[in-house]
């Protein structure tokens, strides 16, 4: 099983090549599955947790040093971290009482590639 598809949001089916947004128009199932990947990062809450998880030295980092960073309760935060890990964009594993979380490097790569793109043709800014 791939990294995509063990994300459990279908991006085993999207085109890897060429599929920055001014290549061509995306299948309508790709455009579900980034959809759903913005739909999770449409939050501030969620985009800072997402930033502190892929930034962390160690390449992950433990929820209770997420938690302290806000002024929100525990059951918030992990409510958070469920969409992200549900949308695909974290990863998270238990080690006794608490859960680490870290980044799925091929989501964010692929996130990345729909965006690094040109959205007009040459000239016509």
């Amino acid at each position: 099983m791939s990294p995509l598809s063990s994300a459990g949001v279908g991006l085993e089916a999207v085109p890897v090549d060429g599929i920055g947004l001014g290549t061509a128009p995306l299948e309508a199932s790709s455009a579900s599955t980034f959809a759903a990947m913005f739909k999770a990062l449409g939050d501030p809450v969620r985009l800072r947790l997402l930033s502190m998880i892929a930034s962390a030295p160690d390449g992950e980092i433990c929820v209770c040093d997420l938690s302290s960073a806000f002024h929100l309760t525990g059951p918030t935060i992990s409510h958070h971290l469920r969409i992200l890990r549900e949308a695909g964009l974290v990863d998270s594993d238990r080690r006794g009482t608490w859960v680490y979380y870290r980044a799925v490097p091929a989501t964010l790569i692929l996130l990345a590639s729909l965006l690094n793109t040109t959205p007009w043709p040459p000239g016509q800014r």
